[in-house]
Formats: structure tokens, sequence, C-alpha cells
């Protein structure tokens, strides 16, 4: 009889050690994608750089460009290379009409007359979760993430097909997990982790 009243005592001490804990206190997937998800470097957007005039042809030959001559927004000639370019030869890159309205349409008309373009033309969109490794209070959290395309540029060089990997550190403090932001090795930051994003075949 006795162990029998000793049940709800037990109970509502493990309710209150149960009340004790954070949600943070556990890193679990879904708390490692909330906080992935959350980073500003996660959500900074990727930003192409758009250089026109005179180029090296190493630049005239860049899947980049080549791809923005195909749609018709860029178009060059030949040039003199400048001091500094080399080997010959060298193009004079310019927006055509259709580049000129769509620059126009993605940054402000102050801005679209500049020689180097920094076009916001992409931004990450979290997958998956795929692997968490914890060692005491450090932990290794692997997911997947891909580009979305922001504008017609960054639909033209961001694929949404294509997935990557990275692998981000984690840290324990006593309010609970944080995702490591700079770079206390051995652990990764959300930054490196990005930087060093693996292509999944």
């Amino acid at each position: 009889m006795r162990r029998k009243r000793n049940y709800p005592i037990l109970g509502l001490i493990t309710l209150l050690l149960l009340s004790s804990c954070s949600p943070r206190d556990f890193l679990t997937r879904r708390l490692a994608t909330d906080l992935i998800a959350a980073s500003g470097a996660f959500n900074a957007p990727q930003q192409y750089l758009l250089q026109t005039g005179v180029i090296s042809n190493k630049d005239y030959l860049s899947p980049e460009y080549l791809v923005l001559q195909h749609h018709g927004w860029i178009s060059a000639t030949s040039a003199p290379c400048s001091p500094g370019l080399v080997p010959p030869p060298c193009w004079d890159m310019l927006l055509t009409p259709s580049g000129v309205d769509t620059i126009h349409s993605i940054l402000p008309a102050e801005d679209a007359t500049k020689s180097s373009l920094a076009i916001p033309a992409a931004r990450r969109h979290f997958v998956a979760v795929t692997g968490i490794s914890k060692q005491g209070s450090a932990a290794d959290v692997e997911f997947t993430w891909k580009w979305v395309p922001m504008n017609e540029i960054g639909a033209a060089l961001y694929s949404t097909d294509v997935h990557y990997r990275s692998t981000v550190g984690f840290r324990q403090y006593d309010d609970g997990w944080r995702i490591v932001e700079t770079t206390p090795r051995p652990q990764q930051s959300i930054v490196d982790a990005l930087k060093n994003a693996e292509l999944i075949p």
C-alpha cells in the first residue's frame, strides 16, 4: 500500500524536473532546423557581381557570363586590354537594352548605371537535417539546402534542382544549445559551413 501512495509523489517530482528544462536543452532535429534556418548567415542573400566594361578573356568565358549572353542581357566586342589584364584578348562588356530593363527591375536606377553591379540573385532554402553527432557539450549537425532564385537573373544562374550538404557546429550553454557563429576549432561555424558546402550528386 505504501508503494502505491508514493507514485503520485514520484510523478510530481518528475514533472517538476521536466518543467525546469528548456526546449533548447535537447538538441533535436527540430531545434537544429529552427536555429540554422533562423541564422543570419543562412538568410543572407547570394549576390552575383556583374562587371561591365573591359574584362579579361577568362571572365568572358566564365559559365555565368555565357548564361547571361545566352539570355541576351549582355554583349561584348573585342577591346584592347587594360594594364594588368593579361593575357589578351580582352572584351568590352555592355548591357543590352533587354539587360538594362532586367537590371532596372532589380536594382535602383542609380546603381544600375555602375560598372560593377552587385545583384541579389538567390536565397538559401533549408531542406533537411540529415544527421547529428554529439560529444559532450559539442555537436556537429549535417544538413542539406538549395538555392531559390530572387529574380530573372537568379533563375538563370541558380538551379532549384541542385542540393548542397553542409556541416555546422553547435555548443551547449547554460541556456541551451546554440549554433556556432564564430570559428572556434575544431567545430565549423555556420558561415564556413555554407562556404564549404558540398554539391550533392
